[in-house]
């Protein structure tokens, strides 16, 4: 019978449908997946399409069976029987592909068929197995840092600067200034505040303060300290108060000094005293123009001994266990003080009140500042091509960092997205990519084997004529 010499078309079909299941799961899911729902950590819900393509198919299959009834009739004429061969085969081949299709999603009918459902029964092995291709295959290290190497961002960079104005700036700093004074409440500035403070109680604060007066050294910052720090004790001594506060200091200085003395300079210190040789308005003048001296004189000896004390103090902070010790232990200290811990609180409430009342106004100063900071930035990067140069070179040094240290994250990532969808979500993912190519698998299922069979049927009319 012609159903006879069909059958064996099942199989030339089914081998076809390995290679066509194969391109549409690589082509589908790999990139389908990856581009679209890879960055979400769950599968997000996906939109229903009409089923045309599967009503096609089973419009094709039903117009070969339609064939195959109007034929068996005339099936004793040479040309019944080769349009009843035709028909039949599409119907096998039909069927076949039908078979097929649904058995890579869900088991046929409901059948406990072996072999089928194939998708939900290894959808660990197709996370595993997508991610491995995409991370080892596709994404390879050496692929990521060419595309990186070929960006240019320099001229990303330039196109840029010149394309935001500063009006854009200002507008865009506001916006931010809005929201972070909406942001900065009471709370957040506690939080903030004890953040800060277990940061400082885990981390040794001996090396971070040596890489600071680095930085500062290096920008010179310690000068400017220094300078700034004996303008205001000049300033200071020259109020009255404060010079009689030094001045008593000083009587207290001289009696605790006068008191480890032995007994004759003991006496000679008291004669000097009572016969007014030891003038105190004269020591705290003399003090006041020595700390106005180092203030206003950079080769002042006083201020170039304090900045070599300056200059010395990172090593002694990473090479003196002793000196690192006590720091430490005055951390600590200052850290368990409720005093110290009083004024911090009260020194950021006091600056979050501050940069709440200066961003909510209409001219603030800090996004006045940050603005001319970023705007001359901006005119930088139009018309410096040394700077832009420079930072296309490091940004894209970091990223192929980046890329060498975390890559093996890469296949471990889409792993974890695809293993999230589960076996239901990632049927429902295939088929909504690869829907109309695998019902298109089953036009052409029927319409090949129809082919086929007629091909078959024609043959063998050949070799009953000879």
């Amino acid at each position: 019978m012609v159903w006879t010499r069909s059958v064996p078309l099942v199989t030339a079909h089914i081998n076809t449908l390995r290679y066509d299941v194969k391109r549409i799961l690589t082509h589908s899911v790999i990139f389908s997946y990856t581009l679209d729902n890879v960055s979400q950590n769950a599968p997000r819900p996906l939109a229903p399409r009409p089923p045309r393509q599967r009503r096609l198919a089973l419009i094709v299959l039903l117009a070969a069976v339609a064939l195959a009834i109007a034929a068996f009739p005339f099936r004793a004429a040479w040309w019944g029987g080769w349009i009843l061969a035709i028909a039949e085969a599409g119907i096998v081949g039909g069927l076949a592909d039908w078979f097929a299709v649904t058995a890579i999603f869900r088991r046929p009918m409901g059948l406990p068929i072996p072999h089928t459902a194939l998708i939900p029964a290894n959808w660990e092995l197709m996370a595993a197995r997508v991610g491995s291709m995409v991370g080892d295959r596709v994404l390879t290290k050496e692929y990521v840092t060419q595309e990186v190497a070929r960006f240019d961002l320099a001229e990303l960079l330039a196109r840029g600067a010149e394309r935001v104005k500063p009006a854009d700036l200002e507008a865009g700093l506001r916006r931010v200034a809005r929201w972070l004074a909406e942001q900065l409440s009471p709370a957040a500035t506690a939080d903030v505040v004890a953040w800060t403070r277990r940061l400082l109680q885990g981390q040794p604060v001996a090396p971070l303060l040596a890489r600071a007066i680095e930085i500062a050294r290096g920008q010179g910052w310690d000068q400017r300290a220094i300078e700034a720090l004996a303008t205001a004790l000049a300033d200071a001594l020259d109020r009255p108060d404060v010079r009689a506060t030094v001045a008593e200091l000083v009587d207290e200085v001289l009696a605790s000094y006068r008191e480890k003395m032995g007994t004759y300079p003991r006496l000679l210190l008291g004669l000097a005293d009572a016969f007014g040789l030891i003038d105190r308005s004269r020591l705290v003048g003399a003090l006041h123009g020595a700390v106005r001296k180092i203030a206003v004189d950079p080769d002042d000896p006083l201020r170039r001994q304090l900045g070599d004390v300056i200059a010395a103090l990172p090593e002694r902070l990473r090479a003196d266990p002793g000196l690192a010790a006590r720091v430490e232990a005055a951390k600590t200290e200052l850290i368990a003080s409720v005093e110290v811990t009083r004024l911090i609180e009260d020194a950021a409430e006091a600056l979050r009140r501050a940069l709440v009342a200066d961003l909510s106004s209409e001219r603030s100063e800090a996004v006045a500042w940050i603005g001319a900071r970023l705007d001359e930035l901006r005119r930088q990067l139009a018309t410096d091509e040394g700077l832009r140069q420079t930072l296309d070179r490091w940004i894209k040094s970091r990223a192929i960092e980046l890329v060498e240290r975390y890559h093996d994250r890469i296949a471990t990532f889409i792993e974890r997205g695809v293993h999230a969808l589960g076996p239901e979500g990632a049927v429902r993912l295939i088929e909504e990519h690869a829907g109309d190519d695998l019902q298109y698998i089953r036009v052409n299922g029927t319409v090949v084997g129809g082919l086929a069979g007629g091909a078959l049927y024609a043959i063998h009319l050949l070799l009953r004529l000879l």
